[in-house]
């Protein structure tokens, strides 16, 4: 194999391989004399890659480990693979690793040839998730077009559903996009309303990248004048939007088990409940998820459980306890008309 830079990326697939190739073996697959594949892995080693060397007359090279992560090539299985896995831990905002998925899947299809993004495409269609039902499932699709946008800075135009049911077309310049670890959020600048917005990814839809480029305007800081702006952090941003739009609950309940045992079985968003000292502990925090999420998850610890506060959630708590007992009483009893509250609709943001 005469073509160096050919040679060279064939030599790197099979050092990525996980064991260690005698310099005879790696000459012959080549087809280059030893001398040829040493000065190869000199090459490699300045661009980066930290290739290992035994001695001895069976010695060989291998990969190692380095201080950084360097480029990986990938056979056709291992792209179809990895690109399916990003997918379900883009599209179901796992907590930890949903942002670091939606980058590494758009750094991906942007090259994935059009026969694996087809095979790609088939295997997601042809499955089916267990969600959990505490957070929204998107096409990952969508999240790699508008972080595509973001990352090169090219105007957005998209259809989006307000919590009303409200449709209207959307024309944007994308920020950002934050995980709260239930769901994806796009904040971005609303050349229409001339003013920033944040967006619910999952009542986004047909996005599409117009080709336009922009520069990116300062994002707005709290506590500025009108007019003034500053390097403001995304994730801020939303946390303020969610405050504005969502009240905030001053959560006091008591756990009958464990710390531990609890803070295994919260959102990581919620914190950690601290232990009273009899075997219980008490979780003392503020939120802007909705009544109804904290009421399910708050059960969903599976433990005996009291809440102090606020007295909405208390109420709420009181309401689903009786319906619950109701449906645990048996068929044949008809529901009573307005017993519990009033169903709400919708969580996070809504700007219009």
């Amino acid at each position: 194999m005469s073509d160096t830079p050919a040679r060279l990326l064939k030599l790197l697939s099979l050092l990525q391989t996980p064991r260690e190739w005698p310099g005879g073996e790696l000459a012959e697959r080549l087809d280059v004399s030893p001398r040829t594949i040493r000065r190869d892995i000199d090459r490699l080693r300045d661009l980066g890659y930290p290739v290992e060397a035994s001695r001895g007359s069976v010695g060989g090279y291998r990969l190692v480990a380095g201080a950084a992560m360097p480029p990986l090539l990938l056979d056709d299985e291992e792209a179809v693979a990895i690109a399916v896995g990003l997918r379900a831990g883009a599209g179901h905002a796992i907590e930890g690793v949903d942002e670091a998925s939606v980058r590494a899947l758009a750094k991906l299809e942007q090259v994935l040839p059009s026969r694996l993004r087809h095979r790609v495409s088939a295997l997601q269609n042809a499955t089916v998730p267990l969600t959990r039902g505490d957070g929204s499932t998107i096409d990952p699709r969508t999240l790699t077009t508008l972080a595509a946008a973001a990352t090169g800075r090219e105007r957005l135009r998209f259809a989006y559903r307000s919590g009303d049911g409200t449709r209207t077309k959307r024309q944007v310049e994308p920020y950002r996009l934050v995980s709260t670890g239930q769901r994806w959020y796009l904040v971005a600048y609303d050349l229409g309303r001339e003013d920033w917005r944040t967006f619910r990814v999952d009542r986004v839809g047909e996005p599409y990248a117009t080709g336009a480029r922009f520069t990116p305007r300062p994002l707005p800081v709290e506590g500025a004048g009108s007019g003034e702006t500053g390097s403001g952090d995304a994730a801020t941003f939303l946390a303020r939007s969610m405050r504005r739009m969502q009240p905030e609950l001053r959560l006091d309940v008591w756990f009958g088990a464990p710390a531990e045992f609890v803070t295994a079985r919260l959102p990581a968003h919620l914190g950690a409940p601290q232990p009273d000292g009899e075997g219980g502990c008490r979780l003392r925090v503020s939120c802007t998820d909705s009544l109804e999420w904290v009421a399910l998850r708050l059960a969903l610890v599976d433990c005996e459980f009291s809440v102090a506060g606020p007295p909405q959630l208390v109420a709420y708590l009181e309401g689903l306890g009786a319906r619950l007992t109701r449906a645990a009483a048996g068929a044949g009893t008809e529901p009573r008309q307005g017993a519990g509250p009033e169903p709400r609709h919708g969580t996070g943001p809504e700007q219009g």
